[in-house]
């Protein structure tokens, strides 16, 4: 499972202007917490060190503008599944495909996501098409995910994540936490949906089964 780090931010004061007292330090900066932690954000495992403070302005975040859009044919790709074995993009065309982006294997939304694309799993078959998960995890934890999972559709390793970043898969968090993004691609490879939802993992089945059933 994935392990990341969360960047520092800053709070703006709320505290009223005061003259400098034994009580109070002089400057602007008033460290208020400092202290590693780890917490579990929405199935995704944190390891973070908090310092806050009190400056004047708030980082504002920066905008991600996807580099893939519905209707255009997405960058190709060739990836190592579950299994170790090569497996390019090209080798769906002629049939549609759903290509899902998630943060991390064994992670509670991120299961809940793969269940339910297992689940549903003879809907996709049924509308012709093929499921693929991609993440930035190793091959042998994708193994061990899909084995636990009794998963049927393969799942690629992006380590290093070039091809969410080809595709332009947006993260959340300020960056800190790798998107959940799924397209699917028609027959002759055109994206026909982007649907993004981190905290929904399982409308992406709901979505993508309506768009298939109307192709």
């Amino acid at each position: 499972m994935a392990s990341i780090s969360l960047p520092n931010y800053s709070l703006p004061s709320l505290l009223p202007a005061q003259k400098p007292t034994p009580q109070f330090y002089s400057s602007q900066h008033l460290p208020l917490l400092s202290k590693p932690s780890h917490s579990q954000f929405f199935g995704l495992k944190v390891s973070h060190s908090v310092s806050l403070s009190t400056p004047s302005s708030f980082p504002a975040k920066t905008a991600i503008f996807a580099k893939v859009n519905k209707g255009q044919v997405p960058p190709s790709f060739t990836l190592k599944d579950q299994d170790g074995k090569n497996v390019s993009l090209s080798k769906f065309k002629g049939k549609p495909v759903v290509v899902y982006f998630y943060p991390a294997d064994e992670t509670p939304g991120c299961t809940k996501q793969a269940c339910a694309f297992r689940d549903s799993y003879e809907k996709f078959k049924k509308a012709g098409a093929e499921v693929v998960g991609i993440s930035g995890d190793d091959t042998s934890s994708h193994k061990a995910f899909a084995k636990k999972y009794r998963l049927p559709f393969t799942l690629l390793s992006d380590e290093g994540n070039k091809v969410r970043k080809d595709w332009g898969v947006p993260s959340d968090l300020f960056g800190a936490l790798p998107g959940r993004q799924t397209y699917v691609l028609d027959k002759k490879g055109v994206v026909q949906l982007i649907y993004n939802n981190q905290f929904q993992p399982e409308k992406h089945i709901d979505e993508t089964l309506k768009l298939l059933q109307s192709l």
